[in-house]
């Protein structure tokens, strides 16, 4: 049909004239100066009242929900301290000392050399790995969920692959509510920039579909640990 068809409906720009007079609105500038100005600066949006207490409240709350869903949580004083936490936890769950980790700028500046028997496998994760690396972009009190952003730093399959993921979070990432988790998101991508996924994860994978017996692993990862750094 071609674009004079005689047969074809009202036009777009007629579609939405006639939405606008439905609505008694207008295509001012003011409109879109207002919206402007909302995408620009949005107001700050509702909180839960549990997501609004203090840091050491906010700890314990991501901590109970965490280990409330069968993970391991693993308290650092320092970034330094790292290294040792992700090797004590191999070693006290008689998993090798060996970890799949993308080009994750803050976990390449960990000093690593402080477990010189830890190895560090590069790049996506493969079919044998049997632990995962990340650093998540932000975690989440009120639930208990870390917020991991895919990308070549931290490849989506190193979280969900292997059978044992461990992610480090950053104390400053660690917010009440999920609002505050997309802040920090966009605030690490910039203005108009997303990442491919974000992948919210509350403890280690289980379900419970087949006859109503529980299964660990099922669709991911069957244990996890999470490294608070809180210097």
């Amino acid at each position: 049909m071609s674009a004079g068809d005689s047969t074809r409906g009202p036009g777009r720009d007629a579609i939405i004239s006639g939405v606008r007079k439905g609505l008694g609105v207008d295509n001012s500038d003011g409109r879109r100066a207002a919206v402007a100005k909302r995408l620009g600066a949005p107001p700050a949006p509702l909180v839960p009242q549990r997501a609004k207490g203090g840091r050491e409240e906010l700890r314990g709350l991501f901590r109970k929900f965490l280990e409330g869903q069968s993970a391991t949580v693993i308290e650092s004083a320092s970034a330094a301290e790292v290294p040792a936490a992700v090797a004590g936890y191999l070693r006290s769950t008689n998993l090798p000392l060996r970890v799949r980790v993308g080009n994750d700028a803050y976990l390449e500046a960990l000093p690593w050399k402080s477990e010189p028997a830890l190895e560090r496998k590069r790049g996506p994760a493969a079919g044998d790995d049997e632990v995962g690396l990340s650093h998540a972009a932000a975690a989440v009190a009120e639930t208990g969920t870390l917020v991991l952003a895919s990308g070549a730093d931290n490849p989506v399959t190193i979280t969900f692959l292997p059978e044992t993921s461990i992610v480090v979070v950053e104390d400053k990432d660690l917010v009440g509510g999920y609002e505050g988790a997309w802040e920090k998101v966009r605030a690490r991508f910039g203005v108009g920039a997303m990442p491919r996924t974000v992948n919210f994860v509350s403890g280690p994978s289980r379900t419970a579909d087949i006859g109503g017996q529980l299964v660990m692993g099922a669709h991911g990862p069957r244990r996890l640990c999470v490294v608070l750094v809180r210097g």
